[in-house]
């Protein structure tokens, strides 16, 4: 449907977001999936296009989205504009589907954005309704889930080298 994967609650303190021009190269915004490796499964979603909430000490404070711009580049903007100071944590939720993970690298990397989005509108307003709820943090409320949407944990910065070396290994 609308959404094929998300993200909940990751902490912006966990992103090198200006790494420099060393060995790291671009900053990542690195989920998994998984935990042994056996099963683990990770991507960076930097490129990812959707909608974003930012959070602050009170909660929701910020909504966007992404066309053309990845998700990755419109967070870091924020840490320079208007916005900046005033969020620490995000939720994000993709409408690009991920590919079987890379040998190389073992990462999924993204599909392209299709041009139509296909499924029936029960479905779609079921997404919706699961973006909010999840967005929200709510829990008094039974708990709606995404038709077909993956959630990815937030791999720690200081876990990034280790866990990308675990999923390369995998194959």
């Amino acid at each position: 449907m609308l959404i094929k994967s998300y993200g909940l609650f990751w902490s912006a303190n966990e992103i090198d977001w200006f790494p420099g021009n060393g060995t790291k190269g671009a900053f990542r915004l690195l989920g998994r999936r998984g935990v042994k490796t056996a099963n683990l499964e990770l991507a960076d979603f930097r490129d990812q296009q959707g909608i974003y909430i930012l959070y602050g000490n009170f909660g929701p404070y910020y909504v966007g989205l992404t066309r053309k711009q990845g998700l990755g580049k419109r967070l870091q903007d924020h840490l320079g504009d208007q916005h900046a100071d005033k969020w620490d944590r995000f939720s994000w939720f993709g409408f690009r589907d991920l590919l079987k993970a890379s040998k190389t690298t073992g990462l999924r990397p993204l599909k392209a954005l299709p041009e139509v989005q296909l499924g029936t509108p029960t479905n779609a307003i079921g997404d919706i309704e699961a973006l909010l709820i999840k967005a929200m943090g709510l829990t008094n409320i039974r708990q709606m889930n995404f038709h077909r949407a993956e959630e990815w944990t937030q791999v720690q910065e200081k876990d990034a080298e280790r866990t990308l070396n675990r999923a390369k290994s995998r194959d």
